[in-house]
C-alpha cells in the first residue's frame, strides 16, 4: 500500500486547486491530518482513511472535520459508506477554503487515471430546488445527478446541503448510494456539528458530486487478513464481524435489531420524554409508559414494518450488520426516532415518519432539531411561550394520561412541523442562524425569564451548544471537548464524577484510534483491538499508531472551552439520574450518598463541583500529551 496521504485542496474563490501529500506516520488519517489542516488553515477537511476500499468491513466512512459553527470547536463528522466512492478519486482527503461568489456544486470527477477534473458550478434556482414540494436535499441530490450522471461510467456519489444549511448552524450534510443511476433509498448523514453549515455559509458549496475510475493498492487478500484475525481471535473476519454487529442486525436475545430496535427493548425506565419531564416521574410511571406507548406501539410497529420484514440495508458498502433498518423511503435509527419522537410527545410511527423526513428534506442535524422543537414546545406547554410567538397554529398535546396515541402523536408531528418551517421562515422572531443557545438568551431577556432552563443541551465557548445524544447518564452531559458523538462514556453505570472523566477520556482514545483508520464504530468490538495491528503489519508503525491517538485526543482537548451548565434542566438531569441509582439500580456507594446530600443541600453549587470533577478526570489522562 502507498505510504502517503494525499490531499486535493480546492480554492473555492478561485477554482485553483492543488496536490499534497504527507508521510503515514507524519500524519495516519482524517482525523490527525484534519486537525492540523483545520488548525493551520481554517478549512472543512473531507477524507477516508488509509484502509478505505480494503475487504474489511466499515472502512468505508467518510470523515468531516473543521472547527463546527454550532459546537464552536474543532469538530469531527461522519457518514458511512461515502468513502468507497471517494477513494476512486485516488486521493484521502479534500481540503476547501474560500468561498465561491454564488451557490455552487463542486464537480470532482478522475477518469482512467488522470488527473481529477475540478470544476465549481453556480446554481441559479437553489431555492427553488430545495423548496420543490418541499423536498430539500433529496430534490437537490436529484437535480446535481442528472446534470452530471452522463460523465461518469460509475456510479458517482453526491453530498448534499438543505435550507438549513442555510438559516441555521446545525445544518447536516445528506448523501446516499446511488445504484445504476439511481438513487437509493438508504441515506447517510454527516449530521452532528453542523457541517452542512459551514459548507454552505463558508464555501458558499450546496453540494458535491464525485467518482472515478482510479485504482490503487487495497487491502484486498482476505487469506492474509483472516490469518490476522485467526490469530487474535481464533476466528475468520467475517465471523468475527458477524459476532460483533449483532446488535445493528438482528438480536434474537430481544427479538429486534438496529440501534431502534434493541434500545427501545431495554430503556423500560430508562425512556426519556416530553422533553426529559419523564425524570420528574417515578420508575413505576415511566416503565408503564414505556410499556404502553413504546413497546405495545412504537416499537411493536417498528418490528412489524421493518424487522419482520427484513427491510433494510447499508450505506453503500458490502457489510453484514445491515444497520440501516427501514419502511419504505423512511430509516429508523433510535436517536433521530427518539428526539422527533417520545421527546417531542410522538408514539406513533406514522406520526414520526412524518416529522423525521420533513426534517431530514430541510437537511437540519435530526437529533439537534428534535432537541430543539421538544424545547419550544414544552415551553408552550408551560406557558412561557405562545404559539402566537412561535409562528405556529396551536399547543401541543403533552399530557399522557390523556393520550390518544394517533391522533396526538399527528398532532404534536404537525405542530412540530410547522416549527420548523416558522425556523426557516424565521417567524415569530425565531432566528437559529448563530445557535440555539444564543437565541435563548436574547429570547430570555425578552420575556425576563431563564428560558435556556427547559433547553438541555452542553454548552461550549461562548455561542457553542449542542443536543446530547439520548441516553440518561452524566456521561452525555460531560465538558468534553468534542459532545454529541460517542467521544465519551454513554453507558449506565454509576461511577464517582472524576472517574467518570477519566472513563471519558479513554473512549475518545479508542474512538478517534477508529475514526483516524476511517472506520465504521459499529465494528469497534475487533477495530479497536486490530486496528494498531494492522497498521503495523501495513506500515509498520503500531505503536506510533496507538500513540498518535492519544496525541490526538489530547490536542483536541487543549481547545476545550466547555463551558459550565447553564441550563436548570441539566442540573435536574444529573440529580435525577443520582437517585435512580441509588433507588432504583440499588447502588450502594458513600460517594453517591455524598452527592445526593450535596446536590439536595445546594443544587446550583454541587453541579459546578461535580462538572469540575469530571473535568479533572479528563484532563488527567489527557494532559500529559499535550
Amino acid at each position: 500500500m502507498e505510504n502517503t496521504i494525499r490531499v486535493l485542496h480546492v480554492d473555492c474563490t478561485t477554482g485553483f486547486y492543488k496536490h499534497t501529500r504527507y508521510q503515514v506516520g507524519e500524519y495516519f488519517g482524517p482525523i490527525d491530518l484534519g486537525l492540523h489542516l483545520a488548525g493551520k488553515y481554517q478549512t472543512l477537511n473531507i477524507g477516508t482513511g488509509l484502509l478505505a476500499g480494503s475487504i474489511l468491513p466499515g472502512s468505508n466512512r467518510l470523515f468531516f472535520t473543521g472547527f463546527s459553527p454550532c459546537w464552536g470547536g474543532f469538530y469531527i463528522s461522519s457518514m458511512g459508506g461515502a468513502g468507497l466512492v471517494f477513494d476512486n478519486l485516488g486521493i484521502n482527503m479534500l481540503c476547501l477554503r474560500g468561498k465561491s461568489s454564488t451557490p455552487s456544486i463542486l464537480y470532482l470527477n478522475r477518469l482512467h487515471g488522470e488527473e481529477i477534473q475540478v470544476q465549481i458550478h453556480p446554481i441559479d434556482n437553489l431555492e427553488a430546488i430545495w423548496h420543490q414540494d418541499k423536498s430539500g436535499v433529496y430534490a437537490l441530490q436529484e437535480h446535481v445527478l442528472n446534470l452530471f450522471k452522463d460523465k461518469y461510467p460509475n456510479d458517482p456519489r453526491i453530498l448534499c446541503t438543505g435550507p438549513a444549511s442555510a438559516l441555521t448552524d446545525f445544518g447536516a450534510i445528506c448523501s446516499a448510494p446511488i445504484k445504476k443511476g439511481k438513487i437509493t433509498s438508504f441515506d447517510t448523514w454527516a449530521g452532528r456539528g453542523g457541517f452542512g453549515s459551514k459548507l454552505f455559509r463558508e464555501n458558499q458549496i450546496a453540494a458535491i458530486i464525485y467518482g472515478g475510475t482510479f485504482i490503487d493498492d487495497d487491502l484486498r487478500d482476505r487469506q492474509v487478513v483472516d490469518e490476522w484475525f485467526i490469530q487474535k481471535y481464533n476466528k475468520k473476519l467475517s465471523a468475527k464481524d458477524v459476532e460483533g454487529t449483532i446488535k445493528y442486525r438482528y438480536d434474537p436475545q430481544f427479538n429486534t435489531g438496529g440501534t431502534f430496535g434493541v434500545n427501545y427493548t431495554t430503556l423500560k425506565g430508562k425512556i426519556l420524554f416530553k422533553n426529559y419531564n419523564s425524570i420528574y416521574l417515578d420508575e413505576t410511571k415511566r416503565e408503564e409508559i414505556h410499556k404502553k406507548l413504546i413497546v405495545d406501539h412504537y416499537l411493536k410497529q417498528f418490528n412489524e414494518d421493518t424487522i419482520a420484514t427484513k427491510s433494510h440495508g447499508t450505506c453503500g458498502e458490502p457489510c453484514v450488520a445491515v444497520c440501516k433498518k427501514t419502511k419504505g423511503p423512511y430509516k429508523k435509527d433510535y436517536e433521530p426516532y427518539q428526539t422527533l419522537g417520545p421527546l417531542c410527545c410522538i408514539f406513533d410511527q406514522n406520526a414520526a415518519e412524518k416529522l423525521n423526513h420533513h426534517v431530514d428534506s430541510m437537511g437540519f442535524d435530526a437529533i439537534s432539531a428534535g432537541g430543539v422543537l421538544a424545547w419550544l414546545l414544552d415551553c408552550i406547554d408551560k406557558n412561557i411561550l405562545t404559539p402566537a410567538e412561535l409562528g405556529i397554529s396551536g399547543r401541543p398535546q403533552f399530557d399522557l394520561e390523556n393520550f390518544d396515541i394517533i391522533k396526538d402523536s399527528l398532532h404534536n408531528c404537525n405542530l412540530a412541523i410547522e416549527l420548523v418551517d416558522s425556523i426557516l421562515r424565521k417567524n415569530g422572531g425565531i432566528d437559529l442562524s448563530q445557535g440555539a443557545r444564543k437565541f435563548g438568551r436574547k429570547l430570555s431577556k425578552q420575556k425576563g425569564i431563564n428560558i435556556l432552563d427547559h433547553f438541555l443541551f452542553t454548552a461550549n465557548a461562548r455561542n457553542g451548544w449542542m443536543v446530547p445524544n439520548q441516553y440518561w447518564t452524566p456521561g452525555v452531559l460531560s465538558p468534553m471537548p468534542i459532545m454529541g458523538k460517542y467521544y465519551n462514556f454513554y453507558g449506565y453505570e454509576y461511577m464517582p464524577p472524576r472517574v467518570l472523566g477519566q472513563v471519558n477520556a479513554d473512549r475518545m482514545i479508542k474512538e478517534i484510534m477508529v475514526d483516524n483508520a476511517g472506520m465504521c464504530r459499529f465494528h469497534r468490538t475487533w477495530a479497536e483491538n486490530m486496528m494498531p495491528e494492522i497498521i503495523d503489519k501495513l506500515f509498520q508503525k503500531g505503536e506510533e499508531y496507538k500513540k498518535r491517538a492519544r496525541e490526538t485526543a489530547s490536542r483536541i482537548n487543549g481547545r476545550n472551552s466547555s463551558s459550565l451548565w447553564e441550563s436548570q434542566l441539566n442540573i435536574n438531569f444529573i440529580i435525577a439520574y443520582l437517585k435512580r441509582q441509588k433507588e432504583v439500580e440499588k447502588v450502594s456507594s458513600v460517594d453517591l450518598d455524598n452527592w445526593i446530600k450535596k446536590f439536595n443541600d445546594n443544587p446550583k453549587e454541587a453541579s459546578i463541583e461535580y462538572w469540575f470533577e469530571i473535568r479533572k478526570g479528563i484532563h488527567e489522562v489527557l494532559v500529559e500529551y499535550n
